[in-house]
């Protein structure tokens, strides 16, 4: 049974609940706007939070899918609210799948998973996505091949250099290389990446 404070309002013609997310980058930009249209679509529960989209800690977008039951949708004003990219899109619409709720975005009309044109274009997104990460996989197998050819010997390094740190924080930063591949290309661990992420984020904040 829910929390009365977590009900959202009923769509009038779906019945689904209707939850939505707003995010703006910086402490001095303002969420009343988003907060406002999102209320004007029927959303009766807003998660909202103050975070950079390229920070991967996003509490309350995670707190918000970690509480999805069954027939709720998630209403955003805009997608780059609510993903980094296309490949962290379609992972947060792969555990709203998950779920069994759905995705609305009010701007971008056709990204609706309630309905059959919406969800046939996510899906066609998602082989895109997958088609663009078998063409790193296969470019980076490439490249290993070729040094591997000059005499390059791999293994886990002792440390980074600094170019290759620089390489590192722009595919995290693109979002479009898993986490896994960007560790097992470089032979370290997917904690020491997350490790090296932190440090950075740490570090921008002390500035």
């Amino acid at each position: 049974m829910r929390d009365p404070a977590d009900i959202a309002t009923r769509d009038i013609e779906t019945g689904a609940f209707l939850i939505g997310y707003a995010r703006v980058s910086t402490d001095d930009q303002d969420l009343g706007n988003q907060e406002a249209q999102l209320r004007a679509a029927g959303c009766g529960r807003i998660f909202a939070e103050k975070i950079t989209g390229t920070s991967r800690a996003r509490p309350q977008l995670d707190r918000m899918l970690d509480h999805l039951r069954s027939g709720d949708v998630i209403v955003v004003t805009r997608l780059d609210r609510l993903a980094r990219s296309i490949r962290d899109l379609l992972d947060i619409v792969e555990r709203i799948r998950e779920a069994g709720a759905g995705l609305r975005s009010l701007a971008e009309l056709w990204a609706d998973t309630t309905t059959p044109a919406g969800s046939m274009v996510l899906t066609v997104f998602g082989g895109m996505a997958e088609f663009e990460r078998s063409l790193i996989v296969e470019r980076t197998s490439s490249g290993r091949a070729a040094a591997k050819a000059r005499g390059t010997k791999f293994g886990r390094k002792p440390t980074l250099t600094p170019t290759q740190l620089d390489h590192i924080y722009r595919l995290a930063d693109e979002g479009n290389t898993g986490m896994q591949e960007i560790a097992a290309f470089f032979g370290i661990h997917r904690s020491t990446l997350f490790r090296l992420l932190s440090q950075r984020s740490d570090s921008a904040k002390t500035r």
